[in-house]
């Protein structure tokens, strides 16, 4: 990861969390709900954060806000710590550029081999076809 994400730019929300949890549950917001503006950032390039976006999908919502939750612990501490790696390791994935795809041809053993699984298919498929004279 070339620059640090300023802490600046993220935004926290809390929530009651689903799932069990004891006395506390309808009680306590641990759930969080972390808010990062891709279209505001200046923190990384804009070819990282098209690669960023591709790799979430839906995680990104129409005004360009990466939404990233978490509910795994009981207190709201861990869980904001669990969405700072999840983005942590979702940045350092989109950082790396795609390695560009090198044309290579079939193997001569593989070309024999589909042609002679499609000639025994297609044999195959004749056997069934051609009717017996009854």
């Amino acid at each position: 990861m070339a620059t640090e994400l300023p802490l600046r730019e993220l935004h926290f929300d809390y929530a009651r969390s689903s799932g069990p949890g004891g006395q506390n549950v309808n009680k306590v917001s641990s759930k969080v709900v972390m808010r990062w503006s891709l279209d505001q950032t200046q923190a990384y390039p804009p070819g990282m954060l098209a690669r960023l976006r591709a790799l979430l999908g839906k995680r990104v919502t129409v005004g360009g806000e990466l939404v990233v939750t978490s509910d795994r612990f009981r207190d709201r501490g861990r869980n904001i710590a669990d969405c700072l790696e999840k983005l942590r390791v979702w940045i350092e994935i989109a950082s790396r550029p795609p390695v560009p795809r090198r044309a290579t041809k079939p193997s001569r053993g593989s070309n024999e081999r589909r042609l002679r699984s499609k000639q025994h298919r297609g044999a195959t498929k004749r056997l069934r076809r051609e009717s017996s004279d009854d």
